[in-house]
């Protein structure tokens, strides 16, 4: 009976050892799994944001008004709208130009599709208008709209590097517009 007595006495100091060398790593591990969910939640926020902004980038006016396309304006309400309902801040949005050619050439000539301005108060989106969507030669082009932004992003993890460096989520949607 003493035998056993001293065997518990003597391995309960290793295995504090163990658990105070175990305990931390698992701790960061549930911090990044943490972190790294909510990034993977903003981007795909940031998704449906870009692609609830294409659709109304393709949406046209109505038949009787010209059937013009609606304003780069209408885009950033529907980005800022999808990012306030999961409590992301509008303002931060940051525009990316992507490089698209004008719809109807087979090779891009000249400058690129621009980005439509979009008005000061809004998210800073790119709407580009009337772009190929699908330049390959083996398929027929399509014509479509571009959507795209960026999102900042940080990492809080203790003892690491990650929380010095901001990451930028970037998102790009196109969609075809309807002729």
């Amino acid at each position: 009976m003493a035998g056993w007595r001293r065997v518990a006495v003597a391995s309960g100091g290793s295995q504090i050892a163990e658990a105070a060398l175990v305990l931390p790593i698992v701790f960061l591990l549930l911090l990044g799994i943490f972190w790294f969910g909510r990034a993977y939640n903003i981007y795909a926020t940031i998704n449906h944001a870009a692609r609830q902004a294409a659709r109304a980038a393709t949406a046209r006016s109505c038949a009787t008004c010209g059937n013009e396309a609606l304003p780069a304006d209408s885009a950033a309400d529907a980005v800022k709208q999808a990012l306030i309902a999961s409590s992301l801040d509008p303002s931060q949005v940051s525009s990316v130009a992507p490089v698209f050619c004008a719809c109807g050439f087979n090779a891009c000539s000249g400058s690129p599709v621009a980005c439509s301005t979009v008005s000061a108060g809004e998210p800073q989106i790119c709407v580009q208008y009337d772009v190929q969507l699908n330049p390959a030669a083996t398929t027929p082009g399509s014509c479509g709209v571009s959507v795209s932004f960026r999102y900042p992003y940080q990492f809080y993890l203790p003892f690491t590097s990650l929380n010095q460096q901001q990451i930028y989520l970037t998102t790009q949607v196109q969609m075809k517009g309807e002729n």
